[in-house]
């Protein structure tokens, strides 16, 4: 007989999903125990919830199918919302099975009882409880079919111990996920007059259309009627580099966003929105759209985007091919680290066809325009803000592309969130090579303290905003958790450092150690 654990990880098997990403506790020891009925599910044990959510979203955003996920009841699910906050905001396929206490044992309230359904219904995804063993395998094709809808999910499922444990487990087919929808011709024609009538016009893209094929299409439509194209802010892929065409992100500055808009008579939207704001300023708008400016919808999320900025260029760009960023030679810079000089050396040694988390925060504002003529890359950003993502979403990211080379661009600060990615790196031998700008400081808040009119702070706040006193030394971390680690403090010292880590396989850190911004 089959358990409804067999049964579940059978059918996610079946339907695709080929990575568990996980820390379970004593309701999911079934579970755990079924992975070896199923050695084709491989099994990634992470040391924190939030580490499991973000390498499934890493996983997902890379692969383009799901992963799953295992946490220990309500409390893991907590520890793990954060990434899953920025999964949702990726839209990327994530099924993330919540292990349950057994049915019978709920009405006693143990300590670890908690409400499942509000906070997995708290990522605006599908969730469902599994009832009983006859349901636990389309439970969980359906659980998979609809990550996998368009605009893509977290699809949450609930598993109570007991039906974990107990024969009469059935399997069931992989079902199929809703499809986008197609573009719709009218909205595409008034587009294309609005694009034909001169006046000055940005489009904004996202989702899907960070992609080349998208930016292609984007990037045709203003070469032939002087539009001007723009990437959203924290895109989830980003694909870049020599031979796709070289397009600005949004700014993340209100101010910075405002300007590369202001003058705009229509902004066009596909696979993302009119952009506000991160937060609310005094005597600010919290819409970035400035007066005046008509928002056009030509794609959301749940149509088709490619499809419709391709069938907008053939209307408006007939013949026109798009144009791609030639391949550019950066020089390495010499001296101390700075923030402007070590994006020059990642620019310089990138290799093709790498990964980039980029979780650099502050330090990082002139990396895109250091990179734009490097070899093909990827890049993934911090889709909802919420801080921590970047080292776990480099170790799912190596897992779904062995053969790729992973760079965590990884700030100081947000490192500390999740720094126990690192062990799962070392465990699992990933080539991810973490560059962690050590500037002692959270200097985002720094900037924000001003640009929110609470002025300079003074020691009380200024204390809450520093890393020093002690300074964390996460050349050392990463070593106890075993990774190889150095320390970098100069240009000459992070280009070699860089450079060696990208030759030798496994994991990496550099303790890249510069002055704060601010």
């Amino acid at each position: 007989m089959t358990t409804g654990a067999q049964a579940l990880i059978s059918t996610l098997r079946d339907a695709g999903v080929q990575v568990c990403f996980a820390n379970p506790g004593t309701s999911e020891m079934h579970f755990v125990a079924a992975l070896d009925d199923v050695p084709e599910m491989h099994g990634v044990l992470c040391l924190f919830e939030g580490v499991v959510t973000g390498a499934a979203d890493g996983y997902g955003r890379i692969a383009g199918t799901p992963a799953a996920t295992l946490l220990h009841l309500g409390p893991g699910m907590g520890n793990g919302l954060a990434n899953l906050h920025n999964a949702r905001r990726a839209h990327v396929p994530l099924v993330n099975v919540v292990g349950d206490h057994a049915t019978y044992h709920k009405k006693y309230d143990a300590p670890l009882e908690s409400d499942i359904e509000p906070l997995a219904e708290w990522t605006h995804g599908w969730v469902r409880r599994i009832e009983s063993g006859e349901t636990i395998g389309a439970d969980a094709a359906a659980a998979v079919a609809a990550a996998q809808a368009s605009p893509a999910q977290v699809a949450t499922l609930i598993l109570p111990a007991d039906i974990s444990w107990s024969e009469g487990g059935e399997l069931a087919r992989p079902a199929e996920p809703e499809p986008a929808t197609a573009p719709d011709d009218a909205v595409v024609a008034e587009i294309a007059e609005i694009l034909r009538s001169g006046e000055r016009t940005v489009i904004l893209i996202g989702g899907p259309a960070t992609g080349e094929a998208g930016q292609n299409a984007a990037d045709r439509i203003a070469a032939a009627t002087g539009a001007v194209p723009l990437v959203e802010t924290f895109p989830t892929r980003h694909t870049r580099g020599a031979g796709i065409p070289a397009m600005d992100r949004l700014g993340y500055l209100a101010e910075a966003a405002m300007a590369q808009l202001d003058g705009v008579k229509h902004l066009i939207v596909a696979g993302t929105g009119a952009p506000v704001s991160f937060f609310a300023y005094p005597g600010k708008p919290s819409s970035l759209v400035p007066e005046g400016t008509q928002v056009h919808t030509l794609a959301s999320l749940g149509t088709d985007v490619v499809a419709a900025l391709e069938q907008l260029a053939d209307a408006v760009a007939p013949g026109t091919e798009p144009r791609p960023a030639p391949a550019t030679t950066t020089e390495l810079p010499t001296g101390d680290l700075t923030v402007q000089n070590w994006v020059q050396v990642i620019a310089a040694l990138l290799p093709e066809n790498a990964i980039i988390s980029d979780e650099s925060n502050t330090s990082g504002l002139m990396l895109p325009a250091a990179t734009a003529g490097c070899p093909r890359h990827d890049v993934l950003t911090l889709t909802g803000g919420a801080i921590g993502q970047g080292l776990p979403v480099s170790t799912g990211a190596a897992v779904a592309a062995p053969d790729r080379p992973v760079i965590a661009l990884q700030a100081d600060g947000s490192a500390a969130y999740t720094i126990s990615a690192l062990w799962t790196m070392a465990r699992e031998n990933l080539n991810v090579t973490v560059v962690l700008i050590n500037n002692h400081a959270y200097a985002i808040l720094r900037l924000e303290l001003m640009r929110t009119g609470a002025g300079q702070g003074g020691p009380k706040a200024r204390q809450l905003l520093d890393l020093a006193n002690p300074d964390m030394d996460f050349s050392k971390i990463a070593a106890g958790f075993g990774v190889p680690s150095t320390v970098a403090t100069t240009c000459e010292e992070l280009a070699e450092q860089f450079s060696a880590a990208l030759a030798e396989p496994g994991p990496h850190l550099i303790d890249a150690r510069i002055p704060p911004m601010l």
